[in-house]
């Protein structure tokens, strides 16, 4: 949380207070429990809730860190003995699954798995973070001896996007990282960005003979365009290439892959809703009329929003920060319901809905659990008391159930759509939560995910996804997020002393959780003249995020840890009486 506030100049550069520091703590203390109400009391009694979220031990952090560790070498050891070259793991069958050629209409599973060792490329950067160098060099080995593109099979572009290109790049770029010594091997001669280069190359017919310029949602990857002749994509799928892509055109030196990604965040952008500047969630990307018109933070929206904010932060490119924060006023002008502030005056709890584009009317009633990640991406646009109240409603249903249920109606307070498939969604923005304010009740939020993962979901040969949430029955299925996402942020909430967490301003998280290191080398467009000869873009200190400067606001490290109030810092996130207010009205005690 930055320098002890015990020990800093007094203005003027005088010398430190000669008075002990365990005086100036009481003092602190006396003054913080004199203004902090009712439910903030620092000399009387812990509330219950305070007293089961305050605190949480360096021994028992160690110990979350050691478990997650083990997860994580079960669903992975499991994966490379009875699955690989396959894409996923069936931890029930112990055997691996792939493409379902018999039923190519099966886009379900097609759409993400291609006959490319998926489980083993999407686990890159999550074995270097864990620092298992061996093993990361030996997965790096196996995927530029085992893998290539050059199949006739249709995959979704979106989600080849975020699982292939993204942990491609990432894990290319950690071996140039020196703060992630000795992952490359001597015989590494960029073999992964060429890897990256060809399934780009291959992704590009998705462009091709949409006048929109948003992409097909799918494409061969032998033939190009296929011949379904579908033309509807949703928003995250068009609008959510523009990290990726652009990331590769500037390794690259070639624009072309930056040039179709921007096309297509400006053709969604542009056509936002003229009354309420929403978008919506299914458009024809020939006509551009959207077919489908509920706006919303979860399923089909979710990335597009999350990727204009983390290409600001990465690239500097005003227009992705201005497309942001238009969006996020029009996000909480219409879907956000419930009292005006996180922590204080009364009514229900805040809440985001999905809405009709074109009013502002609710649409649904319900929520899903790809908005759990929506918190993340507060935290990261500095928005805390809302991410904070955001990431607290999606905790109390996973307390609820041991997990999340895919679709929770919020009317009925009961799941819609029963399944949970291992998503790493709360995992993220707990962990962003917690890099945000220290505060240990994300640790024992990450605990308690950690516990039901364990006690629902192990299966003799790895983690298995919950077919109801209700009896917890099973169904044969680890999907490779699960090693990419949820144990990763598991892992890096207890991991203190990791690189990740230690130089947390460097690095940026994909929408598919992987790693990439924040450098002005990726603000140049070497294409550009001004790239190639005119002065360095403006240096950003590498204790800032790229934005940090910027109407945005900044994100929440040590420079802007007084934004956030005592109580958020000393103890409940959530004031006591809001967070029992949203618990019991998930009937918990």
């Amino acid at each position: 949380m930055g320098p002890d506030p015990l020990h800093l100049p007094l203005p003027g550069g005088t010398s430190p207070s000669p008075f002990p520091s365990s005086l100036l703590l009481f003092l602190l203390l006396l003054c913080v429990g004199a203004g902090g109400g009712d439910d903030f009391l620092i000399f009387n009694k812990l509330l219950p809730l305070e007293a089961e979220y305050a605190h949480f031990s360096s021994s028992l952090r160690q110990e979350m860190l050691e478990e997650t560790r083990r997860m994580f070498q079960h669903g992975y050891d499991n994966y490379m003995q009875h699955a690989w070259p396959l894409d996923e793991l069936n931890p029930l069958a112990c055997c691996g699954r792939g493409p379902d050629t018999e039923n190519p209409d099966n886009i379900n599973i097609n759409d993400v798995l291609g006959d490319f060792s998926l489980t083993l490329i999407d686990s890159l950067d999550t074995l270097a973070v864990m620092g298992n160098t061996s093993e990361f060099r030996r997965a790096v080995r196996l995927v530029v001896d085992t893998v290539h593109f050059d199949k006739s099979n249709t995959i979704q572009v979106f989600e080849a996007n975020i699982r292939l290109l993204g942990s491609l790049l990432s894990a290319h770029l950690l071996m140039e990282d020196p703060r992630f010594p000795g992952l490359a091997p001597d015989w590494y001669l960029e073999d992964l960005l060429s890897l990256a280069h060809d399934l780009a190359e291959r992704l590009l017919p998705a462009f091709d003979k949409t006048d929109t310029g948003i992409p097909f949602p799918r494409v061969n990857l032998r033939h190009g365009l296929p011949e379904d002749g579908r033309t509807t994509t949703c928003t995250a799928g068009g609008g959510s290439l523009l990290l990726e892509f652009s990331l590769l055109s500037r390794l690259l030196g070639d624009p072309i892959y930056e040039i179709y990604a921007r096309r297509a965040v400006a053709g969604l952008y542009a056509r936002r809703h003229e009354d309420t500047g929403l978008v919506g969630n299914v458009l024809d990307i020939h006509t551009g009329e959207w077919m489908g018109k509920v706006s919303g933070l979860g399923a089909g929206v979710d990335s597009y929003y999350e990727i204009l904010l983390k290409s600001f932060i990465m690239f500097g490119e005003s227009q992705d920060a201005e497309m942001f924060h238009v969006s996020y006023e029009k996000i909480k002008q219409y879907m956000r319901r419930g009292r005006a502030e996180c922590n204080s005056g009364s009514g229900l709890h805040p809440l985001y809905v999905n809405v009709e584009m074109g009013t502002g009317n609710t649409a649904t009633n319900w929520i899903d659990s790809l908005q759990a990640a929506f918190p993340g991406v507060q935290v990261l646009h500095g928005d805390l008391e809302e991410a904070i109240c955001h990431h607290a409603l999606y905790y109390s249903i996973w307390r609820k159930y041991g997990c999340l249920p895919e679709r929770y109606n919020w009317k009925l307070d009961a799941p819609d759509v029963k399944f949970y498939p291992l998503r790493p969604e709360l995992m993220e923005s707990t962990y962003l939560l917690y890099r945000a304010t220290k505060n240990p009740f994300y640790l024992h939020v990450g605990r308690d995910i950690l516990y039901s993962l364990n006690n629902h979901t192990k299966a003799k040969c790895g983690y298995a996804t919950v077919h109801d949430v209700h009896d917890k029955s099973l169904e044969d299925r680890q999907e490779s997020f699960f090693l990419s996402e949820t144990v990763k942020y598991l892992y890096l909430l207890f991991d203190e002393y990791n690189p990740v967490n230690v130089h947390s301003s460097s690095y940026l998280f994909t929408t598919e959780g992987h790693i990439l290191p924040i450098s002005n080398r990726f603000r140049r467009k070497s294409w550009e003249e001004e790239g190639l000869f005119g002065a360095d873009p403006p240096h950003t200190s590498s204790s800032n995020f790229a934005f940090a400067n910027s109407s945005l606001g900044h994100v929440p490290t040590s420079q802007n840890c007084d934004s956030l109030g005592l109580e958020t810092r000393w103890s409940l996130p959530i004031r006591n009486r809001y967070l029992q207010q949203i618990f019991g009205a998930l009937g918990l005690s």
